[in-house]
């Protein structure tokens, strides 16, 4: 049995029965009462969405789950595919496991894929990820001194994010997940 601190995004928790993958989780400290873990999780069989509190004293079933280092290859419908980088073998995500973190996608990209039983029920991302930025309006002379020092850029897997306004098509730049932030240029 584990406890509620080692709940995190990608862990497989078995919940009255029933495997549930993470997809979202929250630490809550209130004034008052007890610490509680808020989690957003995706049933494995069924695919349902659910809200599940744990208390911080509650045990949880947490079940191993192997993970394989990755590449991600492209997007068919609703189905993400990787490639397992020792074997060549391909698997497939629904688009409702990658959740949110599809958007940060790019071919190419390297990402942990958490397995159990054989199937692939989660991914897990670098915390920075490298992108080229494809469209960057020129700064306007002025926009400094009105208040307004980010723009909206293009990356090159077609993520819309606010940047610096020094930021220019063609840079190098280093994009928090977590937050979906611009985070600082890479040196060439």
């Amino acid at each position: 049995m584990a406890s509620t601190s080692d709940v995190r995004k990608g862990v497989v928790i078995r919940h009255q029965g029933n495997l549930y993958v993470v997809n979202d989780f929250m630490h809550v400290n209130p004034g008052k009462g007890s610490a509680f873990v808020r989690t957003k999780m995706k049933n494995l069989s069924d695919g349902r969405g659910v809200e599940i509190t744990y208390k911080t004293a509650e045990n949880i079933d947490i079940v191993s789950v192997s993970h394989q280092n990755m590449q991600y290859l492209y997007k068919d419908g609703d189905k993400y595919s990787f490639m397992d980088l020792e074997t060549y073998e391909q698997v497939e995500l629904d688009e409702d496991l990658v959740g949110d973190d599809g958007k940060y996608l790019k071919e190419g990209l390297k990402v942990v894929v958490g397995i159990y039983e054989g199937n692939p029920v989660s991914i897990q991302l670098a915390k920075k990820i490298q992108y080229t930025v494809a469209e960057a309006p020129p700064a306007v002379r002025g926009d400094s001194a009105s208040g307004n020092v980010t723009k909206d850029i293009t990356l090159d897997n077609g993520l819309i994010i606010k940047a610096p306004i020094f930021i220019k098509e063609g840079d190098e730049i280093l994009v928090n997940i977590e937050t979906g932030d611009y985070t600082e240029r890479v040196n060439k």
